[in-house]
């Protein structure tokens, strides 16, 4: 009878352990599968504002133009049609607001009922006209041409040099200055961090004494526990103005700062992994090196490294996702300008930080909001390369010690 009730109790644990990672497994799955339906709704998606129309005079030969073109149309970087392959005649602009330089209120009439008339009736008569208002002042016998506008394709997304996803008349959704912001602040922070935390994992588990390494171990992993809105802080407070001064710059909030605030994060991951990596180094190799004449100096550079190689690349390689992944200390100190970086003592912008900033902005379902899905898919993307990369380097060093 006892025995009966140890194997049903046995079966019951494994079967609510096995239900906690079947529904773990599939929440993840739902997750990543919402967030790619999502983001890829970005490119079924026109990019001009719902409810809006751009119309060309009916004689203009344009039919389709890009969100790029349509920007530098009115941005004035573009004024005759033939720079388009259109006629070669000026471009002339139009927006609503615009009609009331061309009728009177009485024309338009006392409830705006003559509005779309007068709208027809101004494109119609202007041969360079391109026009951007509300589909609802369309007149029913609408005699201009609307113009077609590109959808936005995977590559032009990621190649796109402006991120503008709220423009007028039409948004602006290259993702490039991101793409680059992010890299450019992890492996800033990577740069920083990765000596420094190398040299604290190698302090740690071959030099220090054991009541200091006692001491030590603890604090340095409380660090990860600290909120991340506190090192933004932090930095908001110490490491901006420290750059500022250290190097007579107009403002603080740079990739620089970013990249420090982040060196910061990453190392409680490097130096345990890195330390703990370091401490299965076999006794027994360590005191060969030592009986070998080797000096203490050379044993760790020669042996205890190299054995620990693939736990210290682990490490970095981690703490290089730590930093990718951040969000609100990297959103205080970069600037969050988003433009393509060439230097580290610029404001650069990150793709976690502008999902925090605007997400709560964009409307749900539209364009805006799914391009920053779209920003989740390619952040997701990126992580998952390097955690496949940490097991990539991980396994193939075990192998090789096998």
């Amino acid at each position: 009878m006892k025995t009966n009730f140890k194997q049903i109790k046995e079966k019951i644990i494994e079967m609510i352990l096995m239900l906690s990672s079947a529904s773990t497994s599939i929440t993840v799955i739902l997750i990543v599968f919402f967030l790619f339906v999502e983001g890829i709704g970005v490119f079924s998606k026109k990019p001009i504002e719902e409810g809006f129309l751009l119309a060309v005079h009916p004689s203009n030969t344009i039919q389709k133009l890009e969100p790029t073109q349509i920007k530098d149309i009115f941005d004035k970087k573009i004024t005759n049609w033939s720079a388009l392959g259109g006629k070669n005649e000026p471009i002339v602009l139009f927006r609503t607001e615009d009609i009331t330089e061309f009728y009177s209120e009485e024309e338009l009439g006392e409830n705006f009922e003559h509005f779309p008339a007068k709208i027809d009736e101004y494109i119609t008569r202007t041969p360079g006209v391109i026009a951007f208002f509300s589909d609802k002042y369309k007149s029913k016998d609408f005699h201009g041409k609307e113009l077609d506008v590109n959808k936005i394709t995977v590559y032009k997304f990621l190649s796109g040099e402006e991120w503008f996803p709220t423009a007028q008349p039409v948004a602006q959704m290259g993702v490039k200055p991101l793409i680059l912001g992010t890299l450019w602040v992890s492996f800033g922070a990577i740069l920083i961090a990765l000596p420094i935390g190398l040299a604290a994992a190698i302090y740690l588990s071959e030099i220090a004494r054991k009541r200091t390494r006692n001491i030590l171990k603890p604090l340095i992993e409380l660090l990860a526990g600290i909120p991340s809105v506190v090192y933004g802080f932090f930095g908001l407070v110490v490491i901006v103005p420290l750059v500022q001064d250290v190097f007579n710059l107009p403002v603080g909030e740079t990739g620089l700062a970013g990249s420090i605030v982040l060196a910061i994060m990453a190392l409680p991951t490097i130096i345990t992994i890195s330390e703990d990596a370091m401490s299965n180094t076999p006794r027994a190799m360590k005191e060969a090196s030592l009986a070998l004449g080797a000096s203490q100096w050379q044993t760790i550079y020669k042996v205890v490294v190299p054995y620990s190689a693939s736990g210290i690349t682990a490490g970095a390689i981690l703490g290089i996702g730590r930093a990718i992944g951040e969000t609100m200390a990297v959103l205080m100190v970069t600037g969050n300008a988003a433009v393509i970086p060439n230097t580290l003592l610029a404001p650069v912008r990150t793709i976690p930080a502008t999902i925090a900033a605007e997400l709560g902005e964009a409307a749900s379902g539209g364009m805006h909001y799914k391009a920053l899905f779209a920003l989740g898919c390619i952040l997701f993307l990126i992580t998952f390369c390097i955690n496949m990369l940490v097991e990539l380097v991980t396994n193939r060093n075990s192998h090789k010690k096998h």
